[in-house]
């Protein structure tokens, strides 16, 4: 009965994403800027939950609690409390620029507004290629999880390449429909329901633990310490700054940044998205704490959460959750597809292919973008290739890569062009070198490693990036087709 109601929830969440992008088609006019930012018109619920579903929707239910069952609940502290916060200040100060730069020179994405403000088509597909090259994976594990789960929720009678399939098909389908406005509609309706039946879990849970016991009985005694074990003050401080700065770079998540409709409301999002994913994280990653002091056994490669919810809560209620979470992982899915068609379209085929393509072709190009990458990585998923699934467990450490640099050229006027490329490849190369070469040292001090003194190996990066920024602009003198006044022209608000 399980298994048929969770697929019933599935095909009914399809049937009403695609009805909403059959409506959001009928008012999306046929342009690019309209196509993927939905014509810079989101209002503050709908910008904050689709930022919210985009972001966090499978990992909140599969895991984060996970981490918090096998290291326990301080990764609210990590997740929930430094990384909301610091998320919603990037949100502000990277954001907020962004926003007021993308609204005045009409810029799409990342590699857009970065190659313009540098007089640079190298840069713009650079950073164009390097968001590609981790998003390609972390889409191909959406689908790889997608699979595996219609196959478990079907005993095989859906096996894994036909369950990846049908889901990449929707998924085409529903972004070569429905573009970024709707996508932005069905992320803030997956956003409510996740946080609505993420509490309702947490709440029949709690009051079946305290029937026959106490709370705080249930978390093992191990847990009641803050810190030890996995959670130094390092490694908790790396996880959260790597995480926060590799999301600000993430394209389904940065390209967020240019398509509120007004100062107010990029305001309200950025002072609400802190208090939103504490609203989140602590009962989610709670559940998991309390999962391993009842005694509750991870399955080999599975998640807690449904382990949790089966002994504590009726077999349709833990359908609906779970059925719930596979809807959420694709509505991340979607969004990364619609952000990658805008890379490939409007950063390599418009400056390297066709520079005068008109905005109708760019839009079609756009949709069939959409077809490509999401046909690629499906072919992809079906071998599960050991090296893509690494690349893709790492991507928030790539994207971190980027924000320094990004960071520095917004708001440092100095900033050269051949700072910007030594910052960008050298802190890309950095840490490609430590998540898949060899450790390499000199007289004992780790040149290229995984930790340095108990930091992270992204975080390690991100500082060679900053240093390579800021030293290699200081001792070089801006390209004459760099344009400073794109990002300090005293853009304004209204």
């Amino acid at each position: 009965m399980s298994a048929v109601l969770e697929i019933a929830i599935v095909a009914g969440y399809l049937l009403v994403a695609l009805g909403v992008g059959a409506l959001a088609y009928r008012v999306t006019d046929r342009s690019a800027e309209d196509y993927y930012l939905a014509g810079r018109g989101l209002g503050t619920g709908v910008l904050l939950f689709t930022t919210f579903a985009t972001l966090l929707s499978a990992f909140t239910f599969f895991g984060g609690p996970n981490i918090a069952y096998k290291l326990g609940p301080e990764w609210i502290l990590v997740m929930g409390l430094m990384d909301g916060v610091l998320f919603g200040l990037l949100w502000y100060f990277v954001g907020y620029k962004q926003w007021l730069v993308g609204r005045a020179q009409g810029y799409v994405t990342l590699g857009e507004m970065l190659g313009d403000r540098f007089g640079s088509p190298a840069l713009r597909g650079l950073v164009a290629a390097v968001s590609i090259f981790w998003l390609f994976p972390y889409v191909m594990l959406q689908q790889v999880g997608a699979g595996t789960a219609l196959e478990a929720l079907t005993n095989g009678a859906i096996p894994y390449w036909a369950g990846a399939g049908f889901i990449t098909l929707f998924m085409i389908a529903y972004v070569v429909l429905a573009g970024m406005r709707g996508v932005a509609w069905t992320d803030t309706l997956q956003g409510v329901f996740m946080l609505t039946m993420t509490w309702l879990a947490f709440v029949w849970v709690a009051a079946g633990i305290a029937s026959s016991g106490s709370l705080a009985g249930a978390l093992p005694a191990e847990f009641k310490a803050l810190g030890g074990g996995a959670y130094s003050p390092q490694w908790m401080l790396s996880q959260a700054i790597g995480i926060a700065f590799g999301v600000t770079m993430f394209p389904q998540v940065n390209q967020r940044f240019f398509v509120g409709k007004s100062e107010t409301v990029l305001k309200r999002s950025f002072a609400l998205w802190p208090v939103l994913v504490v609203l989140l994280f602590v009962p989610a990653f709670l559940l998991g704490a309390w999962a391993k002091g009842l005694g509750l056994a991870l399955p080999e490669g599975g998640n807690i959460l449904p382990v949790l919810l089966n002994a504590q809560t009726p077999g349709w209620f833990a359908a609906l959750v779970v059925a719930g979470a596979l809807a959420a992982m694709m509505s991340s899915s979607d969004s990364m597809l619609l952000s990658g068609s805008s890379y490939l379209t409007r950063d390599l085929y418009r400056p390297f292919v066709n520079a005068d393509a008109s905005d109708r072709r760019e839009d079609l190009l756009g949709r069939a973008g959409v077809v490509v990458f999401a046909t690629g990585t499906f072919v992809v998923s079906l071998f599960q290739p050991g090296t893509l699934v690494s690349i893709g467990e790492t991507a928030f450490g790539g994207f971190a890569q980027l924000a320094l640099p990004v960071v520095v050229a917004l708001y440092w006027r100095n900033t050269t062009r051949r700072g910007m490329l030594a910052g960008v490849t050298g802190s890309q190369a950095f840490y490609l070198w430590t998540v898949f070469g060899p450790t390499v040292t000199l007289g004992g001090f780790p040149l290229l490693a995984s930790t340095y003194w108990g930091w992270t190996a992204s975080i390690a990066g991100m500082v060679l990036g900053l240093a390579l920024t800021v030293g290699v602009s200081a001792i070089t003198t801006p390209a004459t087709e760099e344009d400073a006044t794109v990002y300090f022209g005293g853009q304004r608000a209204d």
